[in-house]
């Protein structure tokens, strides 16, 4: 929003990163932009179809944008525990716009067993 003049509001995941940056500051940063972007997450929730209004389609593509970056900085994550970690709270923000396409593919990427694990527990539905 363009309120008296100011700019608008930049979003975490549009921040410009000065890579190489280490597996914890990656892990930090998709914690971020996922804990960011839950409200947007939550908005596309309880869309019944395509975004009608205005607002609507700003959360989606705020939801979209989010998501794409975080996945973006953990498929540079060395650290198979940590991307791990890192994937699941991407799974945990798709979820909660109920995107279950794109949970259950990144889900199938987490490798630790105790990981997918705390994620069936939370998430039933993908097991399906």
């Amino acid at each position: 929003m363009q309120w008296f003049g100011k700019n608008e509001r930049k979003e975490i995941w549009d921040e410009a990163i000065q890579w190489p940056i280490g597996d914890i500051e990656a892990a930090k940063k998709i914690r971020d932009i996922c804990r960011s972007a839950a409200d947007s997450a939550e908005k596309v929730r309880g869309l019944a179809g395509p975004p009608a209004s205005r607002k609507d389609k700003y959360h989606a593509e705020r939801y979209e944008r989010a998501v794409r970056a975080a996945m973006e900085i953990a498929m540079k994550i060395s650290d198979e525990l940590m991307r791990d970690a890192a994937v699941r709270q991407i799974v945990d923000l798709c979820m909660s716009a109920n995107n279950l396409k794109t949970a259950r593919i990144l889900f199938r990427a987490i490798q630790a067993v105790s990981i997918r694990e705390a994620a069936f527990g939370d998430h039933p539905t993908l097991r399906e």
